[in-house]
Formats: structure tokens, sequence, C-alpha cells
């Protein structure tokens, strides 16, 4: 798994590679699934974790940005202050802000649960820390349960996303400045493993969504919907956020998806960043239509149109899962956990695949009911039974995984938290 935060190598033979004019819709295709579907043995996981940041005490009040790059020293990212050194957290994770300021860390991938864990809690302690020296602490929810959305940063990606999600209601500002996510990253798999994992991540999803979703109050109301984060993000754009029926040829489906999705925007300096109405990258390429009046496309634009993608599970050389609400700080490893057990091999994956067959595709009545839902509690209960026989596998030391045992149980048995 490449690291979830590296950047592309811009030196060398890279650069070169990255500065290549596209020829055609091939060549495109071609390289989309050479990088988004890297092949070998599963052996790597990674953890991104969004918060919302609330002033201590007063949560309704607006986050003040500059208090936060007060607290966030030499780790504030340059999206905020753009002469910050931008250094990582101590144990690796870089700090990154959404458009909102939500605080993301995105832990550098390791070869074992247990490192992952201890890597993780060190930097959320030292962030906590950082944040509680001047007034700030994590939301514990998916969304931003005290205020409405509001951008703070002022980039021109989000300015140009915020005018093109606007038209179509309030789903693309709420996704964009009031929602946090827990994001699981884990590779691939070998060849002949790859469509099976891909399968059975997006067949896990509604449940697990269902049962870990957290995110029913926003801005001071009872939206009713068990994950108002997750319909925010079904509300943007369906070609960007929604996902068919897995197939048999994830690199080859994903390649053709990625060249008949219209560009979300166009970077080009200091100019409005607003792409062409309904511009696909196949159209860029070819120079139909409004590409005439811009340049030919390179293989770096078509790097960055691949992080336009909000879907479920999105592909980025390991497989980023995507759909689940952001816990509370001291809660993030149960889903990590039980989804590390799930993916664990291929006779696991495979089970999973028949579990999850009654709620494929369920997306919405995940984010609308939850655990509500009958059909989707049972099978999210049968996940859990199934990841529990593959936690003592994982690394974590046994009073942990006893831990883990008893929480995810009550979780899916609907005992409220502070009963547990």
């Amino acid at each position: 798994m490449t690291a979830v935060h590296d950047f592309p190598d811009r030196s060398g033979s890279a650069a070169n590679l990255t500065a290549r004019v596209l020829a055609d819709r091939a060549e495109g295709e071609q390289y989309v699934a050479s990088v988004c579907f890297k092949h070998g043995p599963p052996r790597l996981l990674g953890v991104e974790l969004e918060f919302t940041v609330h002033h201590t005490g007063d949560p309704v009040r607006p986050l003040d940005p500059d208090v936060l790059a007060t607290a966030l020293g030499p780790h504030t990212p340059r999206t905020l202050r753009p002469d910050s050194p931008a250094i990582p957290l101590p144990a690796g994770a870089p700090v990154s802000l959404e458009p909102g300021c939500q605080v993301e860390i995105s832990a550098p991938p390791q070869a074992s649960l247990r490192d992952l864990h201890a890597a993780v809690e060190a930097d959320l302690a030292h962030l906590t820390g950082l944040l509680a020296r001047h007034g700030l602490e994590l939301g514990a929810a998916g969304i931003d349960e005290h205020r409405p959305p509001r951008r703070i940063l002022r980039t021109p990606r989000y300015a140009a996303m915020e005018r093109r999600f606007a038209p179509i209601g309030a789903g693309g500002i709420t996704m964009m400045c009031s929602t946090a996510g827990l994001q699981i990253c884990v590779d691939a798999g070998e060849t002949h493993e790859v469509a099976a994992r891909w399968a059975a991540a997006h067949a896990m999803g509604p449940p697990l969504l269902a049962l870990f979703a957290n995110s029913r109050v926003h801005a001071g109301a009872d939206t009713g919907f068990a994950s108002a984060r997750w319909l925010a993000v079904l509300e943007t754009e369906p070609v960007r956020s929604q996902s068919p029926e897995p197939g048999p040829d994830p690199a080859r489906e994903w390649a053709r998806r990625m060249m008949d999705t219209p560009l979300m925007v166009f970077p080009r300096g200091e100019r409005p960043w607003d792409a062409p109405d309904g511009l696909t990258f196949a159209e860029w390429i070819s120079g139909r239509g409004a590409a005439t009046v811009l340049r030919r496309p390179t293989v770096a634009d078509l790097d960055y149109h691949l992080t336009t993608m909000f879907t479920p599970v999105r592909p980025q050389g390991y497989l980023e899962l995507r759909y689940l609400d952001g816990q509370p700080p001291g809660e993030w490893l149960p889903p990590v956990a039980l989804v590390t057990a799930l993916l664990a091999n291929q006779s696991t994956v495979d089970k999973v695949r028949e579990v999850c067959a009654p709620a494929a595709g369920r997306w919405v009545d995940a984010a609308r009911r939850g655990m509500a839902e009958a059909q989707l509690a049972a099978v999210a209960r049968e996940l859990v039974e199934l990841g529990i026989d593959g936690l003592p596998a994982t690394g974590l030391p046994e009073g942990a995984v006893a831990g883990l045992v008893a929480g995810l149980r009550a979780r899916a048995a609907g005992v409220p938290r502070q009963d547990r």
C-alpha cells in the first residue's frame, strides 16, 4: 500500500511521466487501471480520521481559524497558512483540513493493527493536547452537531466546488464543511483476489454504515436520519458519489468510469477553477466541445481528476473505504478492527459477500434508518460475529480483543454507549 498521505514523486522519470500529454482515451484508461489497482499480498493497513473542531465549552461558536492555526503550530496545513512547514505529527501522520476546517490525520500504513493502533493513538493524543491548550476540542460525531456549514478555507478548488454543488441543493456545502468521516485503507490484494475484495468492501458498506452511524443531529436539529453525513455525500453529484454493483473487472470498469466522469474543477492558477459544464475527461483528451478552449490534459491532470471522486470505496492503489461516519476520538478502533478481520483472508471475504447479499446497494436505507431497519441490522449482527472470529489474528493484545468483542456485540444489540 502506498502511504495514504504520500504525494507523487515529481523528480526524474516520475516528473516526465506526469507531464506527458495523454494521446487518447485508451492511454488514459490504461494509466488509471495501473495506478488505482496495484496488486500484491494484502499486508498493510491505514486509516484517515476526520473530526469537526469546536471551541471548548461553546461548541456553537463559529470556529476561529487563527486560533486553530496557532494551536496546530508547525503542523498547520498550507491550505490554511501557506508559509507553514506543515510537518507531520510525531508518529508520522500529516494534518490536513477540509473546507470547514474539519481536521484530518492520515496515519502512515502499518503492517499490523497493533502498530497502527499505537501510531494513531500517539498522534491523536498529541493533537488533542495541542488543541486543548488553545481552548479547542475534537467533535464526537460524523457531522457538526452544533453549527451550520460554513466554508473557511479560501482555496480555488473549494470555491469552485461550492459554486458547482450549490444548484444541486444543500448536500454539497454540508458534505464539504460539516461532515467528518472515518476512512479505512486496505491493500487491493493479489490479482486473483482483487475483484472479490472490491466487491466485499462495497457489500459490507450498508450494514456497517448502519452499525456505526452517529450523525443524526446537525446544527442543533434532529435530522431524523441515522447518518445525515452519508446522505449529504449522496446529495452532491450521483456520478461522483454513487457506485453501481461491483463487476468482475474493477480496474477496467473504474478506468472507463473515470474517462466518462465530468471534470469537477479545472486548476488554472489565479483564475476561477470552475470546469466547463458536463465536460468529461475523455472529451478533454479528444478535444471535443468545450475542451477546444483548454490545453491538452496530462497524466498529472488525470491524477488530479482521480481525487475528485467521493464514492463509497475509492481505489488509490489500495482500497479506501469511505462510507463510515467519523467516530469519537477514542472509538475509532472498533470499526477498523472489524473491517480488518472481515477482509483478513479469501474465505472470510467470500463469506462477507454471502452474508451481505440481502443488503446489497441499500446505502440510502442505511443512512436514513440505520439499525432501525431490520434486515440491515440482522446483516450487521452477522458481520459482527463473523469479524469477531478473526479478531484474535489481528495482532491486538488479548485484553483489547476482549474489549472489542464486548463493545461490538453491545453495539449490534443496540445497547446505548453509556450502558456498555
